[in-house]
C-alpha cells in the first residue's frame, strides 16, 4: 500500500480516489503547483489534506468564511488529524494560543480568512513557520469575473512574496468559466501548473424548474412529500427569508433561517440548529451555504431565480454531497428577473461593482433566465455554460428529459414577431413586445402608438406562449436580448432565416402526461437497523457537540447496516471509516449492530425503492380544512398544492366561482350602480357560503367565505369529476 493510500484509509476510511484526486495529489507531492476545478461533492478536500499529511511542514489553507473554516477543521479532528483554524471568530487570547501552538509544531493544517494573511503577528509566525503549501479553496473568489469576488484574495500573492521560501501553491474551486480560470492562475502567480478540471457533473443531482401560477402551494406540496427530509431553502431577498421561514413554521415544519440582516449570534445558533438536525429546513439567502459540508442534504429548493448559473450551480450543489440521489427545485416566474436586475443595479451584493462588472451581471442573468425557460436537457444547459460538451443531449436525470414533449411549428408566429420587434424600431422589451401582437391597451403602447403597426392584435396566443416561443427564437439566435440595465429585443444573427429564407421553426411543447419514474437504487438495508444507528450517533453528537455527520455520514452507517461489521477488521471495510473513528466509534457501534441482531435477525429484504422525482403523491384528503371561514381563493390554493403534484392542470379562483354556480352553489348578482358579482344562493347558504361586505379600494365589495363545512363541500365537488 502506497503512502498516499494508505493515510487516506487511516485517516478517511476510503479505499481509493475519486476521479482527479490521484492525479492533483501526485503533482503537488513532487512539487508542482495545481488548479483543481471539480464539482460540489467531488472530495476537493482530499486533494490538499492527503499531502499536507505527508509533507514535513505545515499546510496552510486560504479559505474565505469562517463556517467553512470550522466545518473543515471539526472534521479533520475527528479524523484524527491536528488542524486549527485561525479568524475573528477567535477571541484575542485564543488567537494567541492557537498562534503559539502553530510556533511549536502542533498543527499540519492551519485554516487561515485572506485577511488575516496581513497581520503582522500572523506574518511574524509565518515567516519563521515550515510552510510546506499554501492552499486558496474557493479560488474563484480571486476573479472579478467570477461570483463571489473578494478583494481580499488579490493580495494572497503579496503574502506569497513576503515568505523566506515559496511553497507549493494550490487553488481549488468547485465552479469557474475559463476566464475564471485564466485569472486564478494570473492573480496568484501560479508556476508551470497543472490545470485538472474532472468535469462539473453532479449525476447523482435531479434539476428540475418549475413554473407554477402559485409558488407558495407548490413549495408547500413539494416540501410534505419530504417531511423527513433535510433540505434548504433558497430566496432572494431578506424580506422572503422572513415569509418563506414563518409560512413553513405556521405549517408545522421544523425550519430555521439565515440572511444577513440578522445578528451574528443568531445566525450562529440557526446554522447549528440545521447541522445539527434540530431544524429540518433551513430558509435562507445566498449568504448561507459557502464551506456548510452537511452531507444529509436531500433537496435544495430556489424559491427564486439566482443571478447567476455559477450561484445556482454552487447552491444546488450542496445537496447529495454524500452521493446519494437528490434533487434540486427551481421555481420561477418572470418576476424573478426584474428582483435580481434591481439586485445588481442598486449595488445590494457585498462587493461594490463597477458599471462594466453590472454589465457582465446582466448578462449572466441572461442566461441563467434562458436555462429557465429552456425544455432542453437541464444538466447538459449547465455544463455547456461551463464549457463541457457532450454529443448526447438526454442525461436521463432532469425533469426536461423525464418529460415527455411533442414538436410544434411555430414558424407563422415567429414571423409575427420578428416583424414586430423590426417594426416597433427594436426599441423594447419582451413585455411590450408581446402587449403589441395581443392588442393590448397599456400606458405603453397608447404613449409611443403602438397599436397602429400592422402587427397590433395579430396573435392569439396567450402571454405565456409568446413568452415560449421568444425565449426559443433568443436561445437559437433569432432574437437576441441586450444586455442593457433594460434588456431590448432585438433581431438575431439568424433573422433572415425566417423572414427572407423560409426556414421552419419547430420546438418543443411539454405534454400533460404521466411523470417518468427514477428510482433510487441502494444497497439493502434494515430500515430499524438503519433508525437504530442513526439515533445512536445523534446520542454522540450531541455528547460531544458536532453535527452528527461529522461523526459518520448516512452513507457509512448504510454500508454498516449492508456489512453488519462484527470486529476491527470488517469496520475498517466500511465506507468511511478510518482508524481514528474505528477507535473512537469501533466499539459502540458494532455492539448496537450485535445486539440488534441479537434481538432478531436482520432482514434481507431491500428497501423500497421510491420515485426521487415524485416520492409520496399528495391526496385529497390531505387537504386541511381552516376552522375560520376563508375565502375562494384560499380553497384554489389548497386544490393546487395536490393538483400541482398530481401533474394536473391548475384552478383559478374564477374557474372555482364557476363551477359552484354551474353546481348551483352560487348565483350571478348586479348591485344598484350596475357592479357584477357572484353571491351565495339558498343550496350554498345551507352549505356554509355567506357573503359579506368588504371595503376595497374606497368601495364596498361582496365578498363570499366559505365555512369548514363549505370547503370540504368546494373539495368534494371538484375531486367527484376526476375519480
Amino acid at each position: 500500500m502506497t503512502p498516499k493510500i494508505q493515510t487516506l484509509k487511516q485517516y478517511f476510511g476510503y479505499d481509493r480516489f475519486r476521479d482527479g484526486q490521484e492525479e492533483l495529489i501526485d503533482s503537488i507531492l513532487r512539487g508542482q503547483d495545481c488548479l483543481g476545478v471539480m464539482p460540489t461533492g467531488a472530495g476537493k478536500s482530499i486533494c490538499f489534506q492527503i499531502p499536507s499529511l505527508l509533507f514535513s511542514g505545515v499546510t496552510l489553507v486560504i479559505s474565505p468564511l469562517i463556517s467553512l473554516m470550522k466545518d473543515q477543521v471539526n472534521a479533520l479532528t475527528q479524523a484524527g488529524v491536528k488542524a486549527a483554524f485561525i479568524n475573528s471568530s477567535l477571541t484575542e487570547r485564543q488567537y494567541f494560543m492557537a498562534l503559539a501552538n502553530a510556533r511549536s509544531g502542533a498543527y499540519k493544517i492551519i485554516y487561515v480568512a485572506p485577511e488575516r494573511l496581513e497581520s503582522p503577528d500572523f506574518l511574524d509566525f509565518a515567516m519563521q513557520a515550515d510552510i510546506a503549501m499554501l492552499t486558496v479553496d474557493e479560488a474563484h473568489c480571486i476573479s472579478q469575473w467570477g461570483q463571489d469576488f473578494r478583494p481580499s484574495y488579490l493580495r494572497i500573492v503579496d503574502f506569497l512574496k513576503k515568505l523566506p521560501r515559496r511553497p507549493v501553491v494550490s487553488a481549488f474551486t468547485a465552479t469557474a468559466t475559463l476566464q475564471v480560470r485564466d485569472d486564478i492562475v494570473k492573480h496568484l502567480q501560479l508556476q508551470d501548473p497543472n490545470v485538472l478540471i474532472t468535469g462539473f457533473d453532479r449525476k447523482n443531482l435531479f434539476f428540475k424548474v418549475d413554473r407554477p401560477d402559485n409558488k407558495k402551494a407548490a413549495l408547500l406540496a413539494f416540501l410534505r412529500e419530504r417531511k423527513d427530509k433535510a433540505g434548504i431553502v433558497y430566496c432572494a431577498t431578506r424580506k422572503a427569508v422572513e415569509q418563506i421561514s414563518q409560512l413553513l413554521m405556521d405549517k408545522g415544519f421544523a425550519v430555521s433561517r439565515y440572511h444577513a440582516g440578522l445578528g451574528d449570534a443568531e445566525r450562529r445558533e440557526n446554522q447549528d440548529d440545521f447541522l445539527y438536525d434540530r431544524a429540518q429546513i433551513m430558509v435562507a439567502t445566498n449568504a448561507f451555504g459557502m464551506g456548510i459540508d452537511k452531507s444529509d442534504v436531500n433537496f435544495v429548493v430556489h424559491y427564486h431565480m439566482p443571478k447567476n448559473i455559477e450561484s445556482y450551480y454552487q447552491e444546488a450543489g450542496r445537496a447529495g454531497r454524500d452521493g446519494t440521489p437528490a434533487e434540486c427545485l427551481l421555481l420561477y416566474n418572470g418576476q424573478d428577473v426584474f428582483t435580481q436586475l434591481y439586485l445588481i443595479d442598486n449595488g445590494l451584493d457585498e462587493i461594490e461593482r463597477d458599471e462594466a462588472l453590472k454589465e457582465l451581471d446582466r448578462k449572466r442573468l441572461k442566461e441563467m433566465s434562458l436555462y429557465c425557460q429552456t425544455y432542453e436537457c437541464l444538466r447538459g444547459y449547465v455544463l455547456r455554460y461551463f464549457g463541457e460538451f457532450s454529443q448526447n443531449n438526454f442525461c436521463g436525470n432532469c425533469h426536461n428529459c423525464l418529460s415527455q414533449f411533442e414538436q410544434m411549428d411555430v414558424t407563422i408566429e415567429a414571423q409575427k414577431i420578428l416583424s414586430c420587434v423590426i417594426k416597433s424600431g427594436e426599441r423594447y422589451g419582451v413585455n411590450t413586445i408581446i402587449d403589441t401582437l395581443r392588442g393590448g391597451k397599456g400606458e405603453k403602447i397608447i404613449r409611443f402608438r403602438l397599436y397602429e403597426l400592422s402587427t397590433y392584435g395579430i396573435s392569439t396566443l396567450s402571454a405565456k406562449n409568446l413568452r415560449d416561443i421568444i425565449n426559443h427564437l433568443v436561445m437559437h439566435g433569432f432574437l437576441r436580448v441586450t444586455d442593457d440595465k433594460f434588456p431590448i429585443l432585438k433581431r438575431g444573427k439568424r433573422a433572415a432565416e425566417i423572414l427572407q429564407q423560409g426556414v421552419a421553426v419547430e420546438m418543443k411543447i411539454e405534454k400533460e402526461a404521466e411523470k417518468l419514474a427514477i428510482v433510487e437504487k441502494r444497497a439493502p438495508v434494515d430500515k430499524m437497523l438503519f433508525d437504530a444507528l442513526k439515533e445512536l450517533r445523534q446520542k454522540i453528537a450531541a455528547e460531544q457537540k458536532v453535527p452528527a455527520y461529522v461523526i459518520f455520514p448516512d452513507t457509512a452507517l448504510m454500508d454498516m447496516c449492508a456489512r453488519l461489521p462484527k470486529n476491527d477488521e470488517e469496520f475498517l471495510q466500511v465506507s468511511g471509516v478510518g482508524e481514528a473513528k474505528l477507535v473512537k466509534y469501533g466499539r459502540v457501534f458494532m455492539d448496537a449492530i450485535a445486539e440488534f441482531a441479537e434481538d432478531g435477525p436482520v432482514s434481507s429484504a431491500p428497501e423500497p425503492t421510491h420515485d426521487v422525482a415524485d416520492m409520496y403523491t399528495p391526496q385529497f384528503s390531505d387537504i386541511e380544512f381552516s376552522d375560520a371561514p376563508v375565502t375562494v381563493s384560499v380553497i384554489a390554493d389548497k386544490l393546487n398544492a395536490v393538483l400541482l403534484t398530481q401533474g394536473s392542470g391548475q384552478i383559478t379562483a374564477r374557474k372555482l366561482n364557476d363551477l359552484l354556480i354551474e353546481k348551483g352553489y352560487l348565483q350571478p348578482f348586479t348591485d344598484k350602480n350596475g357592479r357584477n358579482f357572484k353571491i351565495p344562493t339558498e343550496k350554498g347558504e345551507q352549505a356554509g357560503i355567506t357573503s359579506e361586505e368588504r371595503v376595497y379600494r374606497g368601495e364596498t365589495s361582496l365578498i363570499n367565505m366559505f365555512s369548514q363545512d363549505a370547503q370540504q363541500t368546494v373539495v368534494e365537488l371538484f375531486v367527484t369529476p376526476q375519480s
